[in-house]
């Protein structure tokens, strides 16, 4: 529902690819891309937004392609939840310097640097208007970040879950090798489990499809558009029934 402020969206979840942080790299951490992402954060924050992000670990390690590789599956899959702690400090090292008060709720316990996640606390930090960025997936080997924003974006009762990719929307096919790639506006969830379309992983949709909570895929390089889509822009692709 939109709100007096031009809100569509008053409670999002942001789900952000490891691969969105390193910019132009191969691999890591691209400092600008940060300051840039906390920089329209920031700006969303200060509508109002109360914000929840889950972001991956696939710019530093990624658990199926060691497992791949041989490595044990389940050892793999908890490297690559403690890459997406890194990856959530870095983002909230950016986001304090903005005077946004953050919180980093890790599914694994590492009290040092990051706070448990329990649901009722974390509903309570995004009420007193603090950004969570929510680590380390589910805690469990075998699902994905995906799989973790579906989760945790209906446990804390979010309006949308907002899937932040490289490209501007859902497609037929990836268009960066198809030229005959058509990109859809506006699809089901069943469409999508049917097509085997990449948005997210089986897991995730079909927890978004039994609660009916709504996905939408947008490019997250555009300048603005986390904002564009949280005051109901059309643009990107919407996952819905």
């Amino acid at each position: 529902m939109a709100d007096p402020q031009g809100l569509h969206f008053r409670r999002v979840l942001l789900k952000l690819s490891g691969e969105a942080l390193m910019g132009k790299g191969s691999f890591g951490i691209d400092a600008e891309v940060v300051r840039v992402l906390s920089d329209e954060l920031a700006a969303v924050h200060a509508l109002g937004v109360q914000l929840a992000l889950v972001v991956g670990g696939g710019n530093i390690f990624r658990g199926v392609q060691a497992a791949s590789a041989g490595m044990d599956r389940v050892s793999g899959d908890h490297m690559g939840m403690l890459a997406t702690l890194i990856n959530s400090l870095a983002l909230q090292d950016q986001l304090e310097k903005r005077g946004i008060q953050t919180r980093v709720l890790s599914a694994l316990e590492i009290r040092q640097v990051a706070e448990p996640f329990i649901r009722r606390r974390a509903l309570r930090h995004l009420e007193k208007g603090r950004v969570i960025i929510l680590a380390a997936g589910t805690g469990n080997p075998y699902f994905t970040t995906d799989s973790a924003a579906a989760l945790r974006g209906l446990e804390l009762g979010v309006d949308v879950l907002l899937k932040a990719t490289r490209v501007d929307g859902v497609y037929s096919a990836d268009p960066a090798k198809d030229p005959k790639a058509t990109r859809f506006d506006r699809l089901s969830y069943q469409e999508v489990l049917e097509r085997g379309l990449k948005v997210m992983d089986a897991a995730a949709i079909s927890l978004c499809m039994e609660n009916k909570l709504p996905i939408v895929v947008f490019d997250i390089r555009r300048e603005g558009n986390i904002r564009r889509v949280i005051t109901g822009e059309p643009i990107g692709s919407v996952v819905s029934e």
